[in-house]
């Protein structure tokens, strides 16, 4: 069953609209929210003045920050420095030149200034969404505007508007890494030194299902419940309990079906704490959904990281060192610092690099606050160092292959341990180059080239390749219970977001228990059943939550073995496993099964052998730490561009992904495209652009150009395995391949089609009109 290509189970039931979104989903008697946000990205509140609105038709209540306040609530603490990639106990910066690592509790409604376009500042509640709407709008809010700032390092510069007064220089933490002496020196000697900027362009989620929430609290039993789409729902619980100031165990936390995750979906936004709020303080279930106005302003965003590389190269090509600094734009409020910390981990990638120095700042400014988003800092890093290699073959008058062909690390001195300490343990680099070169055609592009310019089209191809390190919230628990009617119930801490769970996790179980899948259910998204679990992120759910089903299946099989020894009164040792249950051969007359379900009787009427008390088939498996795993491939983008209109087509891509062990290869297959599509959209296409105060100018779809089915170039994926022992199932992940290496794969390939125009860097996203510029540009005259 493991390997099969089987299509998804859970399809028929989304396809054919029987999916249940939070939307969908409306509680008795339940009134609706809506936030009046700010028009401003930088402003005092001075007064608000809701004597209108609280006139209005249906109107129930309206509560500001000060209300939320005075009724002893806290702000959310969103624990922005993620666990450390390698020690699960550590976090992942622990040192800062500033004396701390700055963290921050956000009020879900401002109680002294905006700092976004699109903060909420006022809540109100009415008998109708319409309603709530309409009030909002009525409310009046006196606003002392100050000056913004919106790029990370604009914000760290002397003089910029300050967000908060003790945060000095908008700089949460700043901190090195590496040896800086070991690098300066071989910097001093190198032959050839490349240093260029590489601005990742800010990014919104888009994901189809717009954010919902839907709050109620049972004052009786001080029972609170949250029905909220998102992508695991003890993380989300257990922030609710800590802003609420109470038990996490008085709060349920469900996900039903969530309509994309992609990364910012994991930490807990303010309107899940708001409606909570508000539904105690109105005695009311409250219901607040989001529109995609305002997701483009207030749903957590991506990207928006600046990589300021030097790289060091010998004569020959050869890495020397590299130096980058990195700079996060975190936003308004401190979210999560997830994507700097992933950047650094990979940031020499598959190379050879003898040293690093390393510098990371984190910068606050006046924009939607930024998290993890598919890939998380991975596609930034990576982007880097392949740009990095293709000017320096450039530079040096190699082949842009043979330059990574020198630096690549070789598979025989595997494992080892990387410039920024991961423990690589698997990975045939060179391999995975050399393939997706015969799977491109690489040696037959000049052919095609010559083919386009006939047709006046400037022709490129690029390539990358790439290395993934996949973290995660490092615990995970898996429940399994076989029930009297011989089926098997299986809960799971993390969750789906489109991930295909209800398939893979269920081939797994056939493949160890013998179960068909018709036999066996999969339950997550619930805190009432769902003990622990860190929800669906960074390849983490195969890896962790393969790997513990592996545990309880065999937990299960040897309780179950020894239970239908004790009903047959034989040596367990005789009985083999069945589809059924398990098999008696006997020397004569007939085979003896015992099924599945007549053992769980057994039990629930004896207790297991071992255990009397014991009266149910069961088993748990539950983990805590780290489970390193490194996807790996490479990747070739061939495209043309218009030189009269700057148009990109995007011609054909090919990648070679080692994700591990394929437990299904077609639903792998779907994530390396869909991650590819998300990829080549913030190559093109996407950005979400602000202008110098603040305001937004790509605030709707009209505007923001999200990538379309018409887009993507006929892809060849080809799924490699270098295996890993991480884990028993030997999973490296398959979330993000497609997404880590598009960008610079595809900016690789403009360049190399722009490359008798320009030598400058392409800007993010490369749009017709930023690629026009760049062709119809006169080249600086040389003064000798």
């Amino acid at each position: 069953m493991i390997g099969q290509p089987l299509p998804r189970h859970e399809d028929q039931r989304l396809i054919t609209g029987r999916g249940q979104y939070t939307d969908d989903m409306d509680l008795p008697g339940q009134a609706w929210a809506a936030f009046l946000r700010s028009p401003h990205a930088h402003a005092r509140i001075l007064a608000v003045d809701s004597s209108a609105a609280r006139g209005m038709p249906g109107v129930i209540a309206v509560l500001t920050g000060h209300d939320y306040v005075a009724d002893g609530l806290r702000g959310i603490d969103h624990v922005p420095n993620p666990i450390d990639a390698v020690d699960a106990k550590a976090k992942a910066f622990t040192t800062s030149t500033t004396g701390r690592i700055y963290e921050r509790r956000q009020l879900p409604l401002p109680t002294d200034k905006v700092r976004h376009v699109g903060e909420a500042v006022v809540m109100v509640v009415a008998e109708t969404a319409l309603q709530a709407r309409d009030a909002a709008e009525a409310v009046s809010v006196d606003y002392e505007v100050l000056p913004a700032v919106v790029r990370g390092d604009d914000a760290l510069a002397q003089g910029a508007p300050q967000l908060y007064d003790d945060l000095p220089h908008n700089l949460c933490f700043q901190t090195e890494l590496g040896d800086r002496a070991a690098t300066d020196a071989a910097f001093a000697q190198a032959a050839c030194v490349v240093r260029r900027e590489f601005r990742g362009s800010r990014i919104v989620n888009c994901q189809m299902e717009p954010r919902s929430a839907i709050g109620h609290h049972d004052a009786a039993k001080d029972r609170w419940l949250l029905i909220s789409g998102s992508q695991g729902v003890t993380r989300q619980q257990l922030g609710l309990a800590d802003a609420l100031g109470v038990p996490a165990e008085h709060i349920r936390v469900v996900s039903p079906d969530v309509g994309g995750g992609f990364g910012p979906r994991s930490s807990l936004n303010m309107e899940p704490v708001a409606v909570l709020w508000a539904a105690r303080r109105v005695g009311r279930a409250v219901k607040w959904t989001s529109d995609r106005s305002e997701a483009f302003v207030s749903d957590y965003q991506g990207r928006d990281l600046l990589i300021r590389a030097a790289v060091a190269f010998d004569a020959d090509g050869r890495i020397l060192a590299l130096d980058n600094h990195l700079i996060g734009n975190v936003g308004a409020h401190a979210v999560s610092y997830v994507p700097m910390a992933n950047a650094s981990r990979v940031t020499t990638s598959v190379y050879d690099v003898p040293v690093v120095a390393l510098k990371i700042s984190a910068a606050m400014s006046n924009t939607v606050p930024t998290g993890p988003y598919r890939g998380a800092g991975r596609p930034e890093t990576i982007h880097a160092i392949e740009r990095v290699l293709d000017i320096a073959a450039h530079e040096l008058g190699i082949d842009r292959i043979e330059i990574r062909r020198r630096n690549l690390i070789q598979r025989d001195t595997l494992p080892r341990l990387s410039p920024m300490g991961l423990p690589y343990d698997a990975g045939d680099f060179v391999a995975n180059m050399e393939r997706v070169l015969q799977l491109s055609d690489w040696n037959g592009f000049a052919a095609r080239r010559a083919e386009s310019a006939t047709r006046g089209k400037l022709r490129g191809i690029g390539l990358a390749n790439y290395i993934e390190s996949p973290v995660g919230a490092p615990r995970e628990r898996i429940e399994l219970e076989m029930r009297l009617d011989g089926q098997l119930d299986i809960v799971a801490g993390t969750q789906s977001t489109g991930q295909g769970h209800e398939t893979t996790f269920l081939q797994v179980l056939t493949e160890h228990l013998g179960l068909p899948p018709e036999r066996m259910r999969l339950r997550t998204g619930d805190t009432d059943f769902v003990k622990a679990g860190g929800g669906t992120h960074s390849d983490r759910s195969m890896r962790l939550g393969g790997t513990l089903l592996v545990q309880a299946s065999a937990q299960l099989l040897e309780r179950a073995r020894a239970a239908a020894a004790q009903l047959l009164k034989v040596n367990p040792d005789r009985l083999e496993r069945h589809a059924s249950g398990f098999i008696l051969h006997r020397k004569w007359w007939r085979d003896r099964v015992v099924g599945w379900s007549e053992i769980a009787v057994h039990v629930a009427r004896h207790g297991l052998p071992d255990d009397h008390s014991q009266k149910k088939l069961a088993a748990q498996a539950e983990f805590f730490g780290r489970m390193p795993a490194y996807p790996t491939g490479a990747a070739v983008c061939e495209l043309e561009v218009d030189a009269d209109t700057g148009d990109v087509e995007l011609l054909r891509y090919a990648a070679v992904d080692d994700v591990g062990r394929a437990i299904n290869p077609l639903i792998i297959e779907g994530q390396i495209h869909g991650g590819l599509a998300q990829g080549l959209g913030q190559a093109l296409g996407e950005h979400y652009a602000i202008d110098g105060s603040g305001q937004v100018l790509a605030g709707s779809y009209m505007d923001y150009r999200l990538p379309r089915a018409g887009l993507l170039p006929p892809l060849t994926v080809e799924l490699t395995n270098d295996p890993t022992h991480g884990n028993p199932l030997g999973v490296k992940g398959g979330g993000e391949c497609g997404i880590t290496p598009a960008t610079a794969t595809t900016f690789n390939a403009l360049a190399d089609a722009l490359s008798a125009h320009t030598r400058e860097e392409i800007p993010m996203p490369a749009t017709a009109l930023a690629l026009w510029q760049l062709i119809q540009r006169p080249e600086p005259a040389i003064h000798e």
